[in-house]
């Protein structure tokens, strides 16, 4: 129901609008009256109505500069100008300032309906645009995340030139100049087996998400399973450091409020350039695959990896007899989650740990050998694969020496056995992942024509958690979800355009659009006409076809 606020000095006109329109049956309220613009003004801040009748000219203010200020603060409101005969200047200036209608005294109460039901015709039209806009946004804000990300992953291998990278970044709102720049990447419960978010994380996420939005010092990118890259910006090297600072003691203080979810996170090295970005990046990358080495919830600055290291030495010393207990579990949590790219920076490391006095070990060396072969093949029987191929280290005599014969050849042997137990590993996921893309494309198929279909549904028909289902399925296909429910809705849309005689509306049903105006808005959006327009192009080509056709074949 809209509200009608009425502004007039003549009280028997006043009285007269006011007791003899019927409000109600044509879906109106009648919210407040007042008798000039000062009086009234107040009112209609309170009140918030959507048309304002308001005469021209009154005491003490007048119409039209009460109308200024309605459309200055409240530029939604609806606003029909009364005014006598001779005002054509007050007219002017009325559609100058915005006002719907201007309507000429004496105007009876019919009249004064009719453009009331005009005005009111416009308001919801402009509502349900509106409405349609916030929807699409919504839709959309999925298709804006994984733009988001492969802005990022352009931006840190320098895929694309600087100026486009720019420009699409633009389209997103996001401001990616600044004077410097370093990149901070983070994860929670960095250590668990399965990648299924539990509730407690996605709580976290919820708090840590007003720190991230709504501030120019950093730029959040979604990276799926790795967790999340912030772009930090900065007008200096010590303003920089001073909200690295700030971010990082923020995320521990809402980390330390959730005991038994770890993190792990890891800071880049500043760059006064976008085009430098890679460098920041892989330095904090080479910092963020040693999650998997130091147990510790931390964010580990790139530059103080030495430096902490030895602290973790100090503190935890280790030696043969907990190599068995503490560092085999961190090797089978590796062949979980690890990827390929951290291998080499892993067993670095994971040596370097152990001790620099066992490398000299010919003993110590053959220990590590047979036990990380031991681990891996562990590894092979755990995800199913019967039949794999891992090297044997002691396939014969030779073979086996030369690889503990000096500490180079052993590292080389484990990152070998290591890199081949991650791309097996890839290859079974590959091949699960490709059944639940291949189930859920069959679900969606079936059941596109619900308007309610939605992520979660088709998560819960794969048997996935919502947040692992909008991962793997945006991986596997290049789209995000939403990007590809609607496309497969607007191609079927244009086929029953094309070969069916059915309505706009009954074919928006039909693909899963219950509001009409919300499937043509989609329509115009994606393919630049509405349904309509679409339907007629196809019949004019077919149109002109066939002229030619039979033009061709007419005798001449």
């Amino acid at each position: 129901m809209l509200k009608i606020f009425l502004v007039e000095d003549e009280v028997v006109v006043r009285e007269g609008i006011r007791e003899t329109l019927n409000w109600e049956e044509n879906d109106f309220q009648f919210c407040g009256e007042a008798s000039d613009g000062e009086l009234a003004y107040p009112l209609i801040q309170k009140y918030k109505p959507d048309i304002v009748i308001t005469d021209i000219r009154m005491p003490f203010m007048d119409g039209l500069e009460l109308s200024r200020l309605i459309k200055k603060d409240m530029p939604w409101i609806k606003i029909i100008i009364l005014s006598g005969y001779g005002e054509f200047e007050y007219a002017k200036e009325a559609i100058n300032i915005g006002v719907t209608e201007y309507l000429l005294k004496p105007i009876n109460g019919s009249e004064l309906m009719n453009c009331l039901l005009k005005v009111k015709k416009k308001i919801l039209t402009e509502q349900k645009e509106k409405a349609n806009i916030e929807r699409f946004k919504k839709e959309m804000k999925e298709y804006e995340e994984d733009e988001k990300r492969r802005i990022f992953y352009d931006l840190v291998n320098n895929a694309q030139p600087l100026a486009s990278i720019l420009d699409r970044g633009n389209e997103l709102n996001l401001e990616l100049s600044a004077i410097v720049y370093n990149i901070i990447l983070f994860t929670i419960d960095h250590n668990r087996e399965y990648h299924h978010e539990s509730l407690e994380v996605h709580t976290i996420h919820q708090e840590l998400k007003p720190l991230f939005q709504a501030n120019d010092d950093l730029i959040k990118f979604d990276l799926f399973m790795d967790g999340m890259a912030l772009l930090m910006k900065g007008n200096s090297l010590e303003d920089l450091q001073k909200k690295q600072v700030y971010y990082i003691n923020r995320i521990q203080e809402i980390m330390e409020t959730h005991q038994g979810i770890s993190y792990f996170g890891a800071i880049g090295v500043p760059v006064k350039r976008l085009g430098e970005l890679n460098r920041s990046y892989h330095e904090a990358s080479r910092a963020f695959s040693y999650r998997y080495i130091w147990e510790e919830n931390l964010i580990l600055d790139s530059n103080a990896i030495a430096e902490t290291g030895e602290t973790l030495k100090r503190t935890n010393p280790l030696n043969m007899d907990n190599i068995v207990k503490l560092e085999k579990r961190k090797v089978e949590i590796f062949l979980k989650s690890g990827s390929k790219e951290d291998v080499n920076n892993f067993v670095e490391e994971y040596l370097q740990s152990i001790g620099n006095e066992n490398r000299n070990s010919f003993l110590f060396r053959q220990y590590v050998v047979i036990d990380m072969y031991s681990i891996v093949a562990g590894f092979y029987e755990e995800i199913g694969l019967e039949d794999y191929d891992l090297e044997k280290p002691f396939h014969n005599n030779t073979q086996f020496n030369q690889i503990v014969s000096n500490f180079d050849y052993t590292k080389d042997y484990i990152k070998r056995i290591f890199n081949n137990a991650i791309e097996a590993r890839d290859k079974i996921t590959t091949k699960q992942y490709n059944n639940i893309v291949s189930k859920a494309k069959i679900f969606i198929q079936e059941n596109f024509c619900r308007e309610d279909l939605s992520l979660n549904q088709v998560a819960a028909s794969v048997f996935v958690t919502p947040s692992h289902f909008s991962s793997v399925f945006s991986q596997k296909t290049g789209q995000t979800f939403i990007k590809y429910l609607t496309d497969l809705r607007m191609n079927k849309a244009k086929e029953l355009l094309k070969f069916t005689d059915m309505k706009t509306s009954e074919i928006g049903y039909a693909v899963g659009y219950k509001d009409p105006h919300y499937f043509s808005y989609l329509f115009k959006k994606t393919f630049n006409c509405s349904p309509k327009q679409y339907r007629n192009n196809i019949r004019k080509r077919e149109d002109s076809m066939c002229y030619k056709s039979a033009k061709r074949n007419s005798p001449t």
